[in-house]
């Protein structure tokens, strides 16, 4: 069954209020496309759960620009300036996540993982109001699963019933999101029939994604 859908046929899916994931890497595989029908249908209030911020001008980095998030979890934000200023001036929340962590929650929850154990803040402030457990004498911080209401994905390739692959760097939080969220949406460079994809290239099976938007 085809998962190919008219960029018109999302808009009813995204809402005031959601959590979304954003793949990408300071741009590098970030959905330009769908975050453009997010701006589209004047979507505020999101939980914005990426690697970063974005930059201000471009696309993903717009939308804290606007004014259209409420919370940002992330990795880091200094590429960001806006991020930092809405921050300190109370308008945003912001959850800094150590970016291995940041991963390995979102694979724990797609996993269907109960969290990881990490060493990574023992000592520090990332460990307060976290639960300690020490194993074999050492300390590691409790870091529960992460998902979202939606996932947006960028892939390079996709056939119609949502198998992808991805370019190079491009690769990064894409594949990770594609299996954290309830809802997900791809955004792919081309669109190829079923079973045009080599199946040992297929690194998100069609399984986990709802939506494939032909922009065409």
């Amino acid at each position: 069954m085809s998962k190919v859908v008219k960029v018109d046929e999302i808009k009813d899916e995204l809402e005031d209020g959601q959590s979304i994931m954003f793949g990408g890497f300071l741009e590098c595989g970030s959905p330009d496309k769908l975050i453009d029908v997010l701006h589209e249908i004047d979507i505020t209030d999101i939980t914005l759960i990426a690697n970063d911020t974005g930059f201000p001008e471009q696309s993903l980095g717009s939308l804290v620009v606007e004014q259209r998030v409420k919370k940002v979890i992330a990795s880091h934000v200094g590429t960001n300036p806006q991020t930092g200023k809405q921050m300190n001036n109370e308008e945003i929340e912001v959850d800094l996540v150590p970016q291995g962590t940041l991963a390995e929650r979102i694979r724990s929850k797609g996993a269907g993982l109960g969290g990881i154990l990490t060493p990574t803040g023992v000592g520090t402030v990332v460990e307060d109001d976290k639960e300690k457990i020490t194993v074999e004498g050492e300390d590691y911080l409790l870091e529960k699963p992460l998902g979202a209401d939606v996932a947006l994905v960028k892939a390079w390739k996709a056939d119609e019933t949502g198998n992808l692959i991805y370019r190079y760097s491009a690769r990064n939080f894409n594949p990770l999101i594609a299996m954290a969220a309830d809802l997900v949406i791809v955004q792919a460079e081309e669109i190829v029939p079923a079973g045009e994809l080599d199946s040992n290239e297929i690194m998100t099976p069609g399984i986990f994604v709802d939506y494939v938007v032909d922009f065409s």
